[in-house]
């Protein structure tokens, strides 16, 4: 069972000051393309690989472009054994942008 979050309620909770690492499993040039402020990206393909760059300690929630790929990202990270809390962004970056921030592109 994937835990997720909306956008809205992820803006709520940045804007409030809550500590939540961001991570986008998108492929650099979707990231250049159109980001999340504060996100740090670690394309899909790497996610095992650089799990040591994803705080156990931090509340995660993990996006991509619509979320599918973040969800395949959390069952990865749990069947690798990561132990920290891991969210899925609801709707991914076209949520954030249809929801929160509509100057962040679409594509």
């Amino acid at each position: 069972m994937i835990e997720e979050i909306s956008a809205t309620e992820l803006k709520r909770r940045i804007d409030a000051g809550d500590d939540i690492q961001l991570i986008d499993v998108r492929q650099p040039d979707e990231n250049a393309f159109a980001k999340i402020p504060g996100a740090k990206l670690i394309p899909l393909g790497d996610v095992i690989r650089r799990m040591g760059e994803i705080s156990p300690d931090r509340e995660t929630v993990i996006h991509c472009k619509m979320g599918g790929r973040s969800a395949k990202a959390i069952e990865v990270l749990k069947q690798a054994g990561y132990t920290g809390e891991l969210k899925n962004l609801k709707g991914g970056i076209t949520a954030w942008s249809n929801e929160v921030d509509p100057k962040v592109p679409k594509y």
